[in-house]
């Protein structure tokens, strides 16, 4: 008999509005719901008056507004990014652009492939560079939050999850996800690091 896995399918949200969720962790969101994305893509704002602002999503101004308004009177120190796709980094840069904060992420570059047109999984965001690169182990840090950096290869050659010390609490991208199974699409994506990563 195969084990069932329990995938998290109710979800208790409205679209662009923050959410807390722990005491210092907020998330909003995208209006994207799709295959990849379930009900939108999650983006978590970190911390309270100075913050960081994890996986900022697609690259559209009625979200990034939503972001904006989210974070109103506070100062966005860090915008991290997991992975360079397109439900996840496109907003970066627009956001740092009306916050001044610079984009963190890793630089390895991904594996190119030749059939963009077959993939399973979201689209590369290939027009996306960060400001900072990020290496595992690396922290960022604000009032009262820490965020460490945690290389998580497999969904992508360049998957970095962030862990929020205080709360022993972990923001995996697309290495973990409560509603599906992951998707690793070669050559990119890679299922000995994946598992890996697991581990």
């Amino acid at each position: 008999m195969a084990a069932k896995i329990p995938f998290v399918h109710e979800m208790d949200f409205e679209y662009e509005k923050p959410q807390q969720v722990s005491p210092l962790i907020r998330r909003l969101v995208a209006k994207n719901p799709g295959p990849f994305t379930f009900r939108g893509t999650g983006v978590y704002i970190v911390g309270h008056g100075e913050v960081a602002i994890v996986d900022p999503g697609p690259d559209d101004p009625e979200h990034i507004e939503a972001l904006l308004k989210a974070v109103e009177g506070e100062i966005v120190t860090h915008i991290l990014v997991t992975h360079r796709h397109m439900d996840h980094s496109p907003a970066a840069h627009p956001l740092a652009a009306r916050t001044g904060a610079k984009v963190y992420a890793s630089t390895i570059p991904p594996k190119p492939s030749e059939c963009d047109a077959l993939r399973l999984e979201a689209g590369d965001d290939h027009y996306f560079t960060p400001d900072i690169n990020v290496e595992d182990g690396e922290r960022f840090s604000g009032p009262g939050w820490t965020i460490e950096a945690v290389f998580t290869p497999g969904h992508t050659t360049n998957h970095m999850a962030f862990a929020l010390i205080e709360e022993n609490a972990l923001f995996p991208g697309d290495h973990i996800m409560g509603w599906s199974t992951t998707v690793i699409g070669p050559p990119d994506g890679d299922m000995t690091d994946y598992f890996n990563s697991l581990e």
